[in-house]
C-alpha cells in the first residue's frame, strides 16, 4: 500500500457581514475543492498548507487554532491518501492570483452555497465542520 499525504485549507473571508469560502477548480479532474498539495521533505502540516495556498492562490493566510480535519480516501488502487485541512483567512489583501497550470477557475462563494458547488462528499463534510467551528467562534 502506497501512502500519500497532502495538506491545505478552507480559506474564507468576510464581505459585508457575509462569510465567503474560496473554491478552486482543479485542471486535473475538473473538480471544485480547496487549495491543497503534497507535503515536501522537511515540512510540517501547517507549512505545507500555507505554501500550497500561496502557490495556488497567491494569498497569505492566517490559519485558525483548533481547526484540523483529516480526510482519507483511495484515489487509485493500492494508494491511500490522507489530506489534512485547516481553516484560515487572508489579511486585508484577498486578491487571488491563481496558479494557471493547476487551477482553471476560482470563486469566492457564499458559505451557505459552497456545499452545492464542491464536487466530493468529503468536501461537503469539511464545509459543515467549518460552519460549526466558525459559529462557535462567533464569526458567522
Amino acid at each position: 500500500m502506497i501512502r500519500e499525504k497532502s495538506c491545505g485549507a478552507l480559506v474564507y473571508r468576510k464581505k459585508q457581514d457575509k462569510i465567503e469560502l474560496l473554491l478552486i477548480k482543479h485542471r486535473c479532474g475538473g473538480h471544485w475543492s480547496f487549495p491543497k498539495g503534497h507535503v515536501e521533505a522537511g515540512e510540517n502540516e501547517l507549512q505545507t498548507a500555507l505554501r500550497e495556498i500561496k502557490e495556488e492562490t497567491g494569498l497569505d493566510v492566517d490559519l485558525l487554532d483548533g481547526f484540523r480535519q483529516s480526510v482519507e480516501y483511495f484515489p487509485k488502487p493500492h494508494v491511500k491518501k490522507q489530506v489534512v485541512y485547516f481553516l484560515g483567512h487572508p489579511g486585508a489583501d484577498d486578491t487571488v492570483t491563481r496558479q494557471e497550470e493547476e487551477i482553471s477557475e476560482y470563486r469566492w462563494c457564499p458559505l451557505e452555497d459552497a456545499d452545492d458547488m464542491v464536487t466530493f462528499k468529503n468536501d461537503k463534510n469539511l464545509i459543515r465542520e467549518a460552519k460549526r467551528f466558525l459559529s462557535v467562534k462567533n464569526t458567522i
